[in-house]
C-alpha cells in the first residue's frame, strides 16, 4: 500500500479514538471522582508507555538521562499530565461533554497568544481576526447561545475548561525545545504525573474501584493518553509533510459530538456547533 495512504490511516484511526474520549470521561465520571480517574488512567498510560519503549528498543534512552533532563521532565509531568488533567477532568464533572469538549479545544488559539507573550514572536492580522472568531465560540457555547445576558452556563466549569487550554499550551511551549524521543519524553511525564497524583489521591481522594469506572478508566488511560499518541506519530512519520493529515485533527470535535449524543444521550444544542465551528474557523485562519 502506498506510504502516504497509510498515513492517511494511521491519523484516521487516531481521530477516531480521540473523538470518543470526552464520551469517555463522562462515562467514567459516573463511577468515580476526577483524581480516581486520572490516578487509573494515568498508572494505564504509564504501564502502556513502558511496554512501547521495551517493544521498540527504546528502553535503552532511560540510561542516557542527567540530572537536569529528569528535572524538566519533573516538572513537565507535573503540567501534564498532573495538572491539565485534573482541571480537565473536573471541568468534565461540572459540565456537559458537548460544552467541556470544545471549550477544552481552544488550546491552539491560546498557543498563539504565549507565542507572542513568551517567545516574543509577531502577532500578525489575521491572527488577531482568529482569536476573535474563535473566543466568540467560546461564549456561545458558554453561554448556550444567550449572548445578551452573558451569563455562563457553569462559571467555574467554563473557567476550569478553558483554563486546561491555557495549561496545555504552557505545556507546549515548555516542551518545544526538548528534543528527546518523544515517547520516552511522554513516558517520563506520565511516571512523573503519576507520583503527583498519587500524593494528591493521598490527601484528597481514596483508592476505589468499581469495574466500571476502572474499566472506562483504563480506556482513557490507553486512547487519550498513550497509543494514541504513538499511532499519531506514526502517521505524522510516515506522511509526505505534516500538513497532510495534520488537518484531519479538526474532525475530531465534531465526531465527538456523534458519541456524546447516541452514547451519553445529551442533546446537542445548536449553540454548541456554531461555537465549535467558530472555534475551528478560528484555528483554521491562523494556520491560513
Amino acid at each position: 500500500m502506498e506510504k502516504q495512504k497509510v498515513a492517511y490511516i494511521y491519523a484516521l484511526l487516531a481521530v477516531f479514538f480521540w473523538s470518543t474520549v470526552a464520551t469517555a470521561f463522562k462515562i467514567s465520571l459516573k463511577y468515580v471522582d476526577f483524581l480516581q480517574l486520572l490516578f487509573i488512567s494515568s498508572l494505564t498510560s504509564t504501564i502502556v508507555l513502558f511496554l512501547i519503549l521495551v517493544s521498540t528498543g527504546k528502553v535503552r534512552l532511560l540510561r542516557t538521562l542527567d540530572f537536569q533532563q529528569i528535572l524538566r521532565s519533573l516538572l513537565a509531568g507535573f503540567l501534564n499530565p498532573f495538572l491539565y488533567y485534573v482541571v480537565l477532568f473536573k471541568a468534565y464533572s461540572l459540565l456537559p461533554a458537548q460544552e467541556a469538549q470544545p471549550l477544552n479545544y481552544t488550546w491552539p488559539l491560546v498557543l498563539v497568544l504565549f507565542s507572542v507573550i513568551l517567545l516574543k514572536q509577531r502577532i500578525r492580522v489575521k491572527d488577531i481576526f482568529g482569536l476573535l472568531i474563535g473566543f466568540s465560540g467560546v461564549i456561545v457555547i458558554s453561554t448556550r447561545g444567550n449572548l445578551l445576558s452573558l451569563k455562563l452556563s457553569d462559571p467555574l466549569g467554563v473557567s476550569l475548561a478553558v483554563g486546561s487550554a491555557f495549561i496545555w499550551s504552557a505545556f507546549w511551549i515548555f516542551n518545544m525545545k526538548d528534543e528527546r524521543d518523544d515517547i520516552l519524553k511522554l513516558f517520563l511525564n506520565f511516571l512523573f504525573g503519576f507520583f503527583f497524583v498519587s500524593i494528591a489521591m493521598m490527601f484528597f481522594s481514596r483508592p476505589y474501584l468499581d469495574v466500571h469506572g476502572v474499566l472506562s478508566a483504563i480506556y482513557v488511560g490507553m486512547f487519550e493518553m498513550g497509543i494514541t499518541f504513538v499511532v499519531w506519530l506514526k502517521a505524522l512519520n510516515l506522511s509526505k509533510t505534516t500538513a497532510l493529515v495534520s488537518n484531519l485533527v479538526f474532525l475530531s470535535p465534531f465526531i465527538s459530538l456523534i458519541f456524546i449524543h447516541f452514547i451519553l444521550g445529551e442533546g446537542i444544542l445548536p449553540s454548541t456547533i456554531i461555537g465549535l465551528f467558530l472555534i475551528v474557523t478560528g484555528i483554521l485562519v491562523q494556520r491560513s
